[in-house]
């Protein structure tokens, strides 16, 4: 194997540059601006990944590639933050509840009709109780 030095810093375990030049040729990796590409190095990843004893070359190549996939997926598919209204439903259909289910947390049907609909705003009481019903922290629904 050839030692060599990688972008002017010495490498954990020296990578053979044949071999890397030879992988970054076949693959040509470079920023992702498209689904076809991210899935396209995604297959490139998982095939390196499923390698049983990957070179140190293969192993760089994995690196730069879970890199460049997890930037794309980063400013592609980051998912906005539920509103507390969403939270309250998505918990509501988890454990198979309905509005009424709520009664004793809200008080009345119509607060909890009037908090679903986003006219009510919930309060810091209805937070306490909620959380302490679902056993989530506090922070989901402010």
């Amino acid at each position: 194997m050839t030692s060599s030095v990688i972008a002017g810093k010495m490498t954990k375990k020296m990578i053979n540059v044949n071999e890397y030049s030879t992988l970054l040729r076949r693959s040509l990796p470079h920023v992702i601006r498209n689904e076809a590409e991210n899935e396209h190095y995604t297959r490139i990843l998982e095939s390196l990944d499923a390698k049983e004893d990957p070179t140190p070359a293969e192993r760089e190549l994995a690196e730069l590639l879970s890199v460049l996939i997890e930037r794309f997926e980063d400013e592609h598919y980051t998912l906005k933050r539920a509103t507390p209204v969403e939270t309250l439903a998505e918990l509501m259909a988890v454990n198979n509840l309905e509005q009424r289910d709520l009664v004793d947390i809200f008080g009345t049907p119509s607060v909890v009709s009037g908090v679903l609909s986003g006219k009510r705003d919930l309060t810091l009481d209805h937070i306490r109780r909620l959380c302490e019903r679902f056993q989530v922290s506090p922070e989901v629904f402010l």
